[in-house]
């Protein structure tokens, strides 16, 4: 098979991958890496030293990808029908604006505390989790101001900023409950965790679900 995608089920970034290949039902070959395992992580620390998933592999161009966010552009220029990146310059400046909101300001201060919450106590980093749930709760109440209206982030169209979007949303949800002054993120959120390309890669995550190191153990969306 051309692609590859060196990946694990339960990773936050992994789904953000995975939802680029199934809205557009891109054929690949899943290759499950645990990190801890010298040999089950050989093949991917070859093509990618640093040794993070996911990583994409193309055979046939011989190219490989890491990063959720580029593999999705490169899916989206060479394998992908419906694109998720906008066509319109502006307007895709616009998408990669808000996929990096998503990354920096609530992907990874739920990655904060969820990794705080695997350390020994006299590790544990109180005030930097601290920080990292009052960036999270800032977060949604900017985007309860930018979302108005719209089905999706950026309108009508489900795109790559949905993308980044649903696992950020899902995981830190889980440590940072939506209140109720967020309805309308609250709306977004049940959208997106209902899109089918997120369930299914929810759906193959729930065997690990209760891995997961946050307040709540996650469960699929009903």
């Amino acid at each position: 098979m051309a692609l590859k995608l060196f990946y694990h089920p339960l990773s936050s970034f992994c789904h953000k991958a995975l939802i680029g290949l199934y809205e557009n039902n891109i054929p690949f070959e899943p290759v499950s890496v645990n990190l801890a395992d010298a040999q089950s992580s050989a093949e991917m620390r070859a093509l990618w030293p640093v040794a993070k998933f996911p990583v994409l592999r193309d055979e046939v161009r011989g190219q490989t990808v890491p990063e959720a966010t580029v593999i999705i552009e490169y899916l989206d220029q060479h394998y992908a029908a419906h694109k998720l990146l906008p066509a319109d310059p502006d307007r895709a400046i616009k998408a990669r604006i808000w996929d990096r909101f998503f990354d920096l300001y609530i992907h990874m201060p739920m990655q904060k505390i969820a990794g705080d919450n695997i350390r020994s106590a006299e590790l544990r980093d109180p005030h930097g989790v601290a920080e990292a749930r009052a960036t999270i709760e800032k977060s949604y109440a900017i985007l309860e101001q930018e979302l108005g209206d719209r089905t999706w982030a950026l309108g009508d169209d489900y795109g790559l900023v949905d993308c980044a979007a649903s696992p950020a949303l899902f995981y830190a949800s889980l440590a940072v409950p939506f209140s109720d002054a967020t309805p309308k993120l609250r709306a977004y959120y049940g959208r997106l965790v209902k899109r089918p390309s997120y369930l299914r890669a929810l759906k193959e995550a729930e065997p690990f679900f209760d891995w997961v190191p946050l307040d709540v153990k996650p469960t699929l969306p009903v």
